[in-house]
């Protein structure tokens, strides 16, 4: 009777856990951008006051940056832990011209909340601590041990939480951690994401003369920077995409007949795809399908580019610099260390006299695969087929979620990749949005994953 209790509730409180998301939706918690500072941790309040309403003990934990939300419900002995991750802040919403509606005042349109953080990830975020709600409205307590940490600092890097997981890390003990910043395969195809790609991030810039020149005195005579950017830029793949970084490709296990086969039966619409994305055709690395090139391949990607004038109409100089951001979504078998130092000295040896390099490197993290036969991972499949009334399929994504290895890392956790939004959701984009009845199932979703983990030996 408990669980369907717990489903009542759920249907009798779903208008308040719209307008609940809706109030949290309207603070404007960008935390790349100092003048938010305030809503950032008008935020994290909010948060910390919905789980404290439930009895559980919430708080604030300060870092130099912006706080944490940690919380704990009532201890439930034989129970097992589950450590749910979440982030409250959200990116920036620029070009706020292309929004229909403003993009801190929620709109709900066609059954879907348009808002930044709809998806990614407050949405999603707010599906764990509604489920607990209703289990602790409607049974008295939840069946499991909760542990939440919801941060402020993810779309900027996270720079303070692996301190706080090495601070905490008694504290933080569990038996699995569930994260929702995912999504699901498409429209009324949930999801579980069994694999993410790893990452390596850097900054080039290629230094020339000390000064812009003219191009046309001194063109021809020494090495223009954006020219060599360019050329360096060009040979990072050959004419059949393979990357070019030395021993790049060290340490990756082949495909599998059995996981090409996987990836097959998903039946992705590649037209689809790129219709929605307003692409004329695929690209990449030969021999391999455009979703195998999007989960199980590595890349090498160029995410910025600049040099020289920008300015409206021509200006004949030699620029005195040039800089690109480059990124390598790595999968497991690679080392990140190993290959960003692969990369400078690649990029070194590529450089044409009179050139200097600067290098600079940000942390990266390896891809991870997760086993999919494992008792968390069925208890999950079969909360998901409750509210979604389909069985879930698994999946990889090409994206990286740092916070996934350094639980691994550092707190010995894996982690369930539940996703409830959409990837035409628009994450970081204008007029992102979320389906209510996504929203709704996820949360119904995560209140019989509280179910069944109860029901699991610890």
């Amino acid at each position: 009777m408990t669980i369907a209790a717990v489903d009542h509730f759920l249907q009798q409180a779903a208008p308040r856990f719209e307008g609940e998301l809706l109030d949290l939706l309207r603070i404007p918690s960008v935390s790349a951008e100092s003048r938010y500072a305030g809503d950032v941790r008008r935020a994290a309040e909010f948060v910390r006051t919905q789980l404290a309403a439930l009895g559980f003990a919430a708080e604030l934990v300060e870092t130099p940056g912006h706080p944490i939300v940690y919380a704990e419900s009532p201890a439930v002995p034989g129970a097992p832990t589950v450590l749910v991750y979440g982030h409250y802040d959200v990116q920036p919403a620029d070009p706020l011209d292309l929004w229909k509606t403003p993009p801190f005042d929620p709109s709900i349109r066609d059954g879907m909340v348009y808002a930044r953080g709809a998806t990614d990830d407050k949405g999603q975020m707010f599906t764990h601590i509604k489920s607990a709600e209703a289990w602790v409205r409607a049974a008295g307590r939840v069946p499991v041990n909760l542990k939440y940490v919801i941060e402020g600092e993810e779309e900027v890097g996270s720079n303070h939480l692996e301190l706080f997981l090495a601070e905490w890390k008694s504290r933080l003990a569990a038996d699995v951690a569930v994260i929702s910043d995912t999504s699901q395969f498409g429209p009324g195809r949930p999801a579980v994401t069994h694999g993410l790609r790893g990452i390596i991030a850097c900054e080039v810039t290629v230094h020339g003369p000390r000064q812009d020149l003219h191009s046309g005195i001194f063109g021809g005579s020494i090495a223009n920077p954006a020219n060599g950017l360019a050329r360096l830029i060009a040979s990072l793949h050959d004419d059949a995409g393979l990357i070019q970084i030395p021993g790049f490709y060290n340490g990756i296990p082949p495909l599998t007949a059995a996981e090409r086969q996987r990836l097959r039966d998903l039946g992705f619409d590649e037209g689809a795809y790129l219709a929605e994305i307003a692409v004329s055709a695929p690209h990449g690395e030969s021999g391999y399908t455009t979703l195998e090139r999007r989960w199980v391949r590595p890349t090498c990607d160029v995410n910025g580019l600049t040099s020289g004038y920008q300015g409206e109409g021509p200006k004949t100089i030699i620029p005195s610099w040039a800089r690109a951001k480059i990124t390598c979504r790595l999968v497991p078998g690679q080392d990140p260390e190993h290959l960003v130092r692969s990369l400078e000295a690649y990029l070194r040896r590529g450089l044409l006299p009179g050139l200097r390099l600067e290098f600079q490197s940000w942390h990266g993290c390896p891809g991870y695969v997760f086993d999919t036969d494992n008792h968390f991972m069925q208890a999950a499949c079969r909360a998901i087929t409750t509210a979604f009334e389909v069985p879930p399929v698994f999946i990889r994504e090409g994206g990286t979620i740092p916070v996934v290895e350094s639980f691994r890392r550092i707190l010995g956790l894996d982690t369930l990749l539940l996703g409830w939004g959409q990837n035409t959701d628009n994450l970081h984009g204008p007029n992102e949005h979320f389906t209510l009845q996504d929203f709704h199932r996820g949360i119904r979703a995560s209140a019989h994953l509280w179910h069944e983990l109860s029901r699991l030996p610890v």
